[in-house]
C-alpha cells in the first residue's frame, strides 16, 4: 500500500498540470456530427495520441471509415500479465443553443458547483473529462513506477455522438490486436456525489423517424379546412396510441421478452435509497409518467419505454399563417430491457403505424439505428476487485447498479472482440451533458483519477 500511496500522492500533487491537459483537450471543437469540424476531431485524435506516447504508449491516430481512431499499447513485459482494453470517445455534442451558455464552450472553465468546484466545458463530462481520468491514472503510475501494473491498450472513438460508422469495421479488421481480457468503460455516473458504482446493465435503443403525407401540397386552411386530411392531426393520434392510460407501451408483443428484475437484485436495489421525488423535482416534475406501479428507478432503468423526441409540420415561424400542411414528422425512440428484439419493436412500430394511416395518408419511415440492451456479468473477479477499490478510494461501498442509457460499444466489443465491458464512470446526473452548461466535478476529476490508479493495482 505505501508503494500504491506514492502513486496516488504524485496523482494529487499533479492535479492542476492534469487540469491544464484537459482543458487543452477541451478547446478542440470536436464536433462529429458537423462536417465543418472534421479537421478539429482529427485534431483531437492527434492530442489524445499525441498525449499517451507522451508517457510511453505506442499510439496513433488511424484511419478510420469517417473520424481516425486512436489505438495506444503500453505492455508490462510480464508474460501472463492481466490485459485490458480502455474505451471511450474523443468527440463531442454539438454546443447549440449557445446563447444558453454562460462562458463559451470551448472555452473551459473553474467556476463553483453544486458541491465545490466545477469544469463547465463541452466535453467535460462526456466524455473527454473521464477518459482524462484514465489517462493521467496511467501518467501518475508511470511517472512514479516507470511502468504500469497491468497491459493496457487504449482506444479512443471520433464518432460516438454521432452516426458511428467506424467503430465495428474497425474492430472487425483489428479483432486480434484489439483482443484483452476484458475492456473498461469510463462513461456513466456515480451512485451519488459520495458512492461509487459499476453498472452491468444498459438499455437498448431503437430510433425511428416517420412522416406522414397527406395532399400534394400546403393548402389554404380558409379553402380546405374540413375537406382536406391534416398529416399533424393524423400524427398526434398515432402518437397518442403508443401509450394506454397505465402509462405502457401498446405495441403489439412489447412486452413479450421482458424479463423481471430477480428479487435480489431488487432487494439491494431498494437498500440504496433511491429518491424518487428528489429526482423529478431537479428538473421541475412531481409526478412519475411511466408504468403505474413501477418505481422511478424501474421506470429508467430496467423497463422498456416509448418516447417523442421530436415533432415538426406546418407553419412554426413567428406570427400567423393559417395552412394546412401537406407533411407532418416526428422522430420517436424506444429504449429496450432484457431479450427484447430491436428489428422485432422496429417492424412492430411501422406496422402499427400503417395500420392507422386513414384514406389518401400515406408514411415514410426513417430507421436511426438500433442496438439491443446489453448485461453483463456482475459476480466475476474482476468486479469484485473493482468493487473494492472503488470502496477504498470513496469510502461507501460501490454500487452494482443499471444503467437507462445506451452505449452501443458494449454490444459491439461483446460481439467483435468477445469480451465483456467494466463501466466506471465518476459524472454526476446534474452535470447538463448534450445541454448548455455542461459541467464536470472537480472531486470527480481529482477522484476518477485515484479510483483508476486503485482499480489497476487491484487488477494485476
Amino acid at each position: 500500500m505505501t508503494d500504491l500511496n506514492a502513486v496516488l500522492d504524485a496523482a494529487d500533487n499533479g492535479l492542476d498540470r492534469s487540469l491544464d491537459r484537459l482543458f487543452e483537450f477541451l478547446r478542440i471543437p470536436s464536433i462529429s456530427a458537423d462536417a465543418a469540424y472534421a479537421a478539429d476531431c482529427r485534431r483531437a485524435a492527434d492530442w489524445a495520441a499525441a498525449a499517451l506516447t507522451e508517457i510511453g504508449f505506442e499510439a496513433s491516430a488511424r484511419k478510420a471509415l469517417g473520424q481516425p481512431i486512436v489505438v495506444g499499447h503500453r505492455r508490462t513485459g510480464r508474460a501472463g500479465a492481466p490485459h485490458v482494453l480502455f474505451y471511450g470517445h474523443y468527440d463531442v455534442q454539438p454546443p447549440d443553443p449557445l446563447d444558453l451558455w454562460t462562458s463559451p464552450p470551448f472555452e473551459p472553465q473553474r467556476v463553483p458547483g453544486p458541491r465545490g468546484e466545477a469544469i463547465v466545458g463541452r466535453g467535460a463530462s462526456d466524455d473527454k473529462g473521464q477518459v482524462m481520468t484514465f489517462v493521467e491514472a496511467c501518467r501518475a503510475f508511470i511517472e512514479t513506477r516507470g511502468e504500469l501494473p497491468i497491459d493496457v491498450t487504449v482506444l479512443l472513438e471520433g464518432e460516438e455522438e454521432s452516426a458511428a460508422l467506424s467503430l465495428v469495421p474497425f474492430l472487425t479488421e483489428n479483432r486480434e490486436e484489439l483482443k484483452a481480457d476484458f475492456c473498461l468503460i469510463c462513461d456513466t455516473d456515480l451512485w451519488n456525489a459520495e458512492t461509487p458504482a459499476i453498472t452491468t446493465m444498459l438499455r437498448g435503443i431503437v430510433y425511428e423517424e416517420v412522416t406522414i403525407r397527406a395532399a400534394s401540397m400546403d393548402l389554404h386552411s380558409g379553402m380546405y379546412g374540413g375537406a382536406a386530411q391534416n398529416p399533424i392531426r393524423v400524427l398526434a393520434r398515432i402518437i397518442a396510441d403508443l401509450h394506454d392510460a397505465e402509462g405502457r407501451v401498446t405495441l403489439p408483443g412489447f412486452y413479450d421478452d421482458v424479463r423481471e428484475l430477480p428479487p435480489e437484485v431488487k432487494a439491494g436495489w431498494d437498500a440504496l435509497g433511491f429518491d424518487d421525488a428528489g429526482f423529478l423535482g431537479a428538473v421541475g416534475l412531481s409526478v412519475p409518467a411511466g408504468e403505474r406501479g413501477r418505481s422511478v428507478l424501474e421506470q429508467i432503468t430496467t423497463r422498456p419505454t416509448c418516447d417523442v423526441n421530436g415533432i415538426l409540420g406546418g407553419y412554426t415561424g413567428e406570427g400567423a399563417k393559417t395552412v394546412i400542411p401537406s407533411e407532418a414528422s416526428a422522430k420517436i425512440s424506444f429504449r429496450m430491457v432484457g431479450g427484447q428484439d430491436p428489428k422485432a419493436v422496429q417492424a412492430a412500430f411501422r406496422q402499427f403505424v400503417t395500420e392507422r394511416l386513414p384514406a389518401d395518408c400515406e408514411a415514410r419511415f426513417l430507421g436511426h439505428g438500433n442496438s439491443p440492451a446489453v448485461t453483463v456479468p456482475s459476480d466475476g473477479e474482476h468486479v469484485r476487485r473493482t468493487q473494492a477499490a472503488l470502496t477504498e478510494e470513496w469510502g461507501k461501498a460501490a454500487a452494482i447498479i443499471g444503467s437507462g442509457g445506451s452505449i452501443p460499444v458494449v454490444g459491439d466489443l461483446q460481439h467483435v472482440l468477445g469480451i465483456d465491458s467494466l463501466l466506471v464512470g465518476f459524472a454526476m446526473d446534474d452535470d447538463r451533458i448534450h445541454s448548455p452548461n455542461e459541467k464536470y466535478d472537480l472531486r470527480s476529476f481529482q477522484n476518477g483519477i485515484r479510483s483508476w490508479i486503485r482499480i489497476l493495482d487491484a487488477l494485476k
